[in-house]
Order: structure tokens, then C-alpha cells, then sequence
């Protein structure tokens, strides 16, 4: 058979099969992800049936996938935004990175994978998964709830800081020195301000050059300077997904929202393409070696997380049932992580590193929701087990920014309805 056909055969059959997955997921309420990571495993090598010619064409399509998921998160967010939560919720964040970045250096250690796998696993078990946790959020009609802005914030921090960790762990991986490493560490930091900068001053003149009323000229423009910035980007070793973020960052009104429109079926695709073949560079064989570990850092970074969002909902002067939720909804990982293990894959790191980070997210992605919805009755049931009073949800401690009296009344019908 001619390759072309076979190709057409075999990428047809993968987004057909991406396809139906979806719809099961949709049906059962829970994210995609671990069922695409599933199948690239099914189609990998060792698996059922492993994929030949259309492979090439999937390596480009993940590539593609990373860079618009970075691109339509950075369009969820202005820089007024970014800047705002810098100023207010950065405590949270250095907490955040604390307590959940080192869990997964600790092991990498342990395991004997040596520092730079550390700062690898690190960042897969640091960063949640924000596409999971907006649509648990909508799902469990928790979007007005007090808590949602503090775990938005958080989730703004941590895709912050991969302007910064992402440029680190390239050039550790590609094995420059430390000379080279700290030129693109500066450099990524450099391009990051200028964005930033240009995005407050100048957003709205960027919005105005790349804006159409007509969808097709847009969807061109938008895409084109984003794999082109992401290409440069990437040229540069600053990390085509950090660009791509950028662009996302500088486009701000009714170009973000119809940029945003237009782009939500490719980034869907292309990044259910991503999952796909992360699983496809998984041994399904290598992963039973790894389970152990990969479930005891899943328990400790639930409780970290849970942690986390606990003691920022707290600091807010969140009650205390809104705290327990903040945290029970951060404890899901997804793309991020899967990017980060990505890199270190394609760059020959230690080969028990991608079944782990595969392991890992598929155990989390699927706990995730789970622990959104029942960590704040389980909490409640376990100090009523306990004999103690739950803490009363209007008492935040010193320091704690105070709860109106107009904001009790609204509390009190956001915890009824997002009771489960």
C-alpha cells in the first residue's frame, strides 16, 4: 500500500479513536487526558499496534498542540492581571512551590536519576493542571464561589514561573554550561519583561494591528505570529510554549475573545494529538517498575497540594469549608506536567522518567475531580469523628484579610450550592 495512504489510514483512525474517547469522557464527567495518554500507550512501542508512518507527522502535531495550549492560556489572562496577582498572591505562590516542587526532587534523588532529573520532577509534580481544574470548576458551578480567585491566582503564578523554569530546565537538558544556561535564563527573563511591559502600555495598539472582523484573517494572523514567535523562541532556547504564552499574554479585548473562539477546536486537536504521543514514547512495560513511586509522590503531593490551597484560601479570609475546597481542587495535573516530562523524553534523560511522569499524571488527572468534590465533606466527617467542632467559616486568623458582614450572607449560599 502507498505510504500516503497509509498515513491518511493511520492519522484518521488516531482522531477518529481521539474522538470517541472524548465522548466516553464526556459521558463518565471527567477529563480526556488520562484516555488519550491510554491510547498513545496502546500505539507506542509495545504496544497493541504500534503506529509507523504517521508518527513524523504526530511529532510535529504535538509540537504544535504544546504551543497552543500555552498560547490560549496566556489569552485567558492581561498583563494588568499577571501584574496584579505578582503584587498580592505572591506568598502563595512561593508556598505552592515549596511544598509541591520538593516532593519530586526528594525522589528524583532518591531514585538516583541525580540533580538535573530533580529539577525535572520538580516541576511535573509543582505545577496543577489548569484546563482540568476550569472545567471542574464549571462543572461543580463553583465559579462564584470565594474561593475560585485564590486558586485562579495560584494557577496564574505557577504558569508564570514557566516563563522562568521552562528556559532553566532547556538548558540544562541540552547540557550547556552554566555560563550558556544563565545567558538564556537572562534572555527569557528579558523577553518576558519586554512583553509584559509592552502588553501594559501598548496592549491595546497590538490589538488594534492584529484584529479582523474577518474570522479567517484572523484565526491566519494570530496563529502565524504565534508559531513564529514560538519558533524564534525556541531558536533562541528560550522554549517555543514560553513564547507562544507570551504572545497569548499581549493580546488583550475582542481579539483575545475571538482569537480564543477561533483557536479552541485546533488547540483541542493538536493537543489531544500532545497526549497521544507522549504515549507513544512510553514502554506500557516500563510502567509497572515505576507505579510505587509514582503513586507515593501522587498521595504526598495531594496532601501538599491540599496544603496549598488550605493555607492561601486561609490568608484570603476564606471560610473554612471554601479552604478545604481551594485545596481539594489544585491537586489535579495534566498538560503542564506531561510538557515538562516531554522535554526531558525527547532529550534522552533518564528513561524511567517518562513512565513515571505518565503514571504519575494518569493517577492525579483522575483523583483530581475527585478530590475537588469530596475533600471538604471528608474533612468535615473527620472532625466530626474526631469529636471537635469544625473551625467556624467566618474566623480567619490574625493577619487574615476580614469577611464583611455583606459577604456572609453570600458565602453561606455558595457553600449550599457547591455542596456536593
Amino acid at each position: 500500500m502507498h505510504s500516503s495512504a497509509v498515513f491518511l489510514i493511520e492519522f484518521g483512525a488516531i482522531i477518529l479513536g481521539l474522538g470517541l474517547l472524548g465522548r466516553l469522557a464526556a459521558r463518565l464527567s471527567f477529563s480526556p487526558i488520562p484516555l488519550y495518554l491510554l491510547a498513545g500507550l496502546a500505539f507506542g512501542e509495545g504496544g497493541l499496534l504500534p503506529l509507523g508512518a504517521s508518527e513524523e507527522f504526530v511529532a510535529i502535531g504535538a509540537e504544535i498542540g504544546v504551543v497552543l495550549l500555552l498560547l490560549m492560556l496566556g489569552l485567558e489572562y492581561t498583563a494588568s492581571d499577571l501584574v496584579s496577582n505578582l503584587r498580592t498572591q505572591y506568598p502563595a505562590g512561593i508556598v505552592d512551590a515549596t511544598l509541591n516542587a520538593l516532593p519530586g526532587a526528594v525522589m528524583a534523588l532518591l531514585l538516583g536519576w541525580g540533580p538535573i532529573a530533580a529539577v525535572v520532577l520538580a516541576g511535573i509534580t509543582w505545577i496543577s493542571s489548569s484546563g482540568v481544574i476550569a472545567k471542574v470548576l464549571g462543572d461543580l458551578g463553583r465559579i462564584g464561589n470565594r474561593e475560585t480567585p485564590v486558586i485562579l491566582s495560584i494557577l496564574v503564578l505557577e504558569d508564570l514561573s514557566m516563563a522562568v523554569y521552562l528556559p532553566v530546565v532547556t538548558a540544562l537538558l541540552a547540557g550547556t554550561g552554566l555560563a550558556a544556561g544563565s545567558v538564556t535564563l537572562a534572555v527569557a527573563l528579558g523577553v518576558a519583561g519586554l512583553v509584559l511591559l509592552l502588553a501594559v502600555r501598548f496592549g491595546r495598539h497590538i490589538s488594534r494591528f492584529v484584529s479582523s472582523d474577518d474570522p479567517e484573517k484572523l484565526l491566519l494572523v494570530v496563529l502565524g505570529l504565534t508559531l513564529l514567535v514560538a519558533g524564534v523562541a525556541q531558536q533562541l532556547q528560550v522554549s517555543a510554549a514560553v513564547g507562544a504564552f507570551l504572545v497569548g499574554i499581549a493580546l488583550s479585548g475582542e481579539v483575545a475573545e475571538g482569537a480564543h473562539h477561533l483557536l479552541a477546536p485546533l488547540r483541542d486537536l493538536f493537543a489531544a494529538v500532545f497526549f497521544v504521543f507522549f504515549g507513544l514514547h512510553t514502554d506500557p512495560a516500563s510502567i509497572p517498575p515505576v507505579l510505587l513511586p509514582a503513586l507515593a509522590l501522587a498521595v504526598v503531593t495531594t496532601l501538599t497540594k491540599i496544603a496549598t490551597g488550605y493555607w492561601a484560601a486561609r490568608r484570603a479570609g476564606i471560610s473554612s469549608k471554601g479552604r478545604w475546597r481551594a485545596g481539594g481542587t489544585l491537586v489535579a495535573r495534566g498538560e503542564f506536567s506531561i510538557v515538562i516530562a516531554g522535554l526531558a523524553v525527547t532529550s534522552g534523560i533518564d528513561s524511567d522518567l517518562g513512565p513515571l511522569a505518565t503514571a504519575y499524571v494518569l493517577i492525579l488527572v483522575v483523583l483530581g475531580p475527585l478530590t475537588a468534590r469530596y475533600t471538604e465533606p471528608l474533612a468535615r466527617r473527620l472532625a466530626a469523628l474526631g469529636g471537635r467542632r469544625p473551625a467556624p467559616d467566618a474566623g480567619p486568623a490574625a493577619g487574615d484579610a476580614p469577611l464583611t458582614e455583606d459577604a456572609e450572607p453570600a458565602l453561606r449560599d455558595q457553600d449550599t450550592v457547591a455542596r456536593p
